[in-house]
């Protein structure tokens, strides 16, 4: 399929949190989630600038660890802001969807 004019559409917020929802994850298996679950590469500097203020928002937390790889997981708070996006983006999606079918 190839690539949307309208460019990168994905909230690098929003793929944090859906990614930890399955579980606790290091960086890089976060990074190497995001990309399999949306097709787009993040950067590390974007996914710890997106860490560090999703930590001091309580949505996530870090985890102690035994080597140098730190996890993070959601909070209950991150997964209730979490379903609130992802049912507000997808009623946005049904509508969207609904009227291209209309045009």
């Amino acid at each position: 399929m190839a690539r949307s004019k309208i460019g990168r559409t994905q909230d690098a917020t929003i793929l944090v949190l859906t990614s930890l929802a399955e579980g606790p994850k290091h960086g890089y298996a976060l990074i190497k989630d995001i990309e399999a679950m949306s097709g787009e590469a993040m950067g590390p500097g974007t996914l710890y600038g997106v860490l560090v203020r999703l930590e001091q928002e309580g949505l996530v937390e870090s985890l102690e660890s035994e080597d140098r790889r730190r996890p993070y997981r959601l909070t209950g708070a991150g997964a209730v802001a979490l379903r609130e996006r992802l049912e507000t983006i997808t009623r946005v999606a049904k509508i969207g969807l609904r009227r291209l079918g209309a045009a």
